[in-house]
């Protein structure tokens, strides 16, 4: 396995497209998920490299943004949600002089959550986001699942990753902090502290929230719920919160990067389909951590099982509509009569393909029940739908429809 620092980024060559034509670049992401080793590669091309987790750095883009930003030319700023104020400077800076790659910018928050920020930047910035590892980063496979599956071919795993070994990828996540270290328990520990860093400090950087105390409370109990529709406010109720604070929350766990509401795909005519979001986690080794899974929980039991490996699958496409060349949405079905398919992949001409997640090696006719649906609903906008399970062939399993090892996700 590499070394943390010398895992491929699939994203570099966006950024570096992004820096010939825009002058402002924003890389956003979770803290820890290899922004700062990326950019300070990137900085080595002859850009001047700033980080706002250090206090002197800090105190000075808060007490005089302008004159900080005035000295400088090409400059890459880490980690700017620490002072945005930065960011009108920025704005100020750019409007005098328009040349393209003048800055690149990351942030551990979404910044275009942040009030003014969106504004102030709008048709000067690209935003590109980095999430943790991918598992083809992870084992420098380039090839794109979605892309792919989109113009009909499915990745081949060779060999394919089965049974326990699966069990702890999925456990690992994509943190390179994690991926480095040697032991479940250790990863644990790790995934535990960075929880509770985030909760403590990076929160009060995005939100003016009063009880602090009870995020990680709440958010162990939003864990429970993952990959499920869930009642907010009756979740709310159980942890002592009201729908509006538990609405809150969630966003601010979004902008975090630590989870992501999915929408219902529907077309327009549908009227039975349940409207509910759902919460995927968006690491699935922060999940296993929330929710005390281990190994052997899950050779024991596989019932919690299922939600992660489908937050692990939901992450690993989701790393990969960052880096496809088509523009994709990520959505889920369900309807009233209780059909529905764990992840719908819309491109940019509303095409899609249904992607279904199975924890076990056997497939049964009505593992198709979702798939098969949706294909009827969605008529010729429907490309393909994939039966993800733990076992090692792809199968054709009647008209554009197909079984195919979980592990195809970073096949070549």
């Amino acid at each position: 396995m590499n070394t943390p620092s010398l895992y491929p980024r699939w994203i570099e060559p966006r950024i570096d497209e992004a820096l010939q034509d825009t002058p402002v670049v924003l890389l956003a992401g979770p803290r820890q998920a290899g922004k700062t080793t990326l950019v300070r590669k990137i900085a080595e091309r002859g850009l001047h490299y700033l980080t706002l987790d250090d206090e002197l750095t800090l105190l000075s883009a808060r007490e005089d943004p302008v004159g900080m930003i005035r000295n400088l030319d090409r400059a890459v700023i880490d980690e700017i949600q620490r002072a945005p104020e930065l960011l009108l400077a920025i704005k100020k800076s750019v409007d005098e002089d328009r040349r393209p790659g003048r800055f690149l910018i990351t942030g551990s928050a979404n910044l275009m959550a942040l009030p003014t920020v969106a504004d102030s930047l709008a048709g000067r910035m690209e935003t590109l986001m980095l999430l943790p590892l991918s598992q083809s980063e992870i084992e420098n496979r380039p090839a794109n699942w979605i892309d792919r599956v989109f113009v009909g071919e499915i990745l081949i795993s060779n060999p394919p990753v089965l049974g326990s070994n699966l069990v702890e990828r999925v456990l690992r996540g994509g943190y390179p902090e994690a991926v480095a270290r040697p032991t479940e328990k250790r990863r644990t520990t790790w995934a535990r502290q960075y929880i509770n860093a985030i909760l403590q400090r990076d929160v009060r950087d995005v939100a003016e929230i009063d009880k602090l105390d009870q995020l990680p409370r709440f958010l162990r109990a939003l864990a429970q719920t993952a990959g499920q529709m869930c009642n907010y406010s009756e979740l709310g109720g159980q942890v002592g919160l009201d729908g509006k604070t538990v609405s809150r929350y969630i966003s601010v766990f979004e902008h975090m990067y630590l989870l992501k509401r999915i929408d219902v795909w529907a077309r327009n005519r549908l009227k039975r389909v349940v409207k509910t979001p759902k919460l995927q986690f968006i690491d699935s080794g922060l999940l296993g951590a929330l929710t005390n899974i281990g190994h052997k929980d899950i050779e024991l039991d596989k019932t919690g099982y299922g939600h992660i490996l489908e937050s692990f699958v939901f992450s690993e496409l989701l790393k990969h509509t960052a880096t496809s060349d088509d523009d994709y949405r990520l959505l889920y079905y369900r309807d009233a009569d209780k059909y529905e398919v764990d992840v719908v992949i819309e491109n940019s001409a509303r095409q899609l393909v249904g992607v279904e997640v199975k924890a076990s090696a056997t497939v049964k006719e009505q593992d198709l029940r979702g798939l098969k649906k949706l294909a009827s609903l969605a008529g010729d906008q429907f490309t393909a739908g994939v039966l993800l399970y733990d076992g090692d062939e792809t199968m054709p399993l009647g008209s554009n429809l197909w079984a195919a090892p979980l592990s195809t996700l970073w096949g070549s």
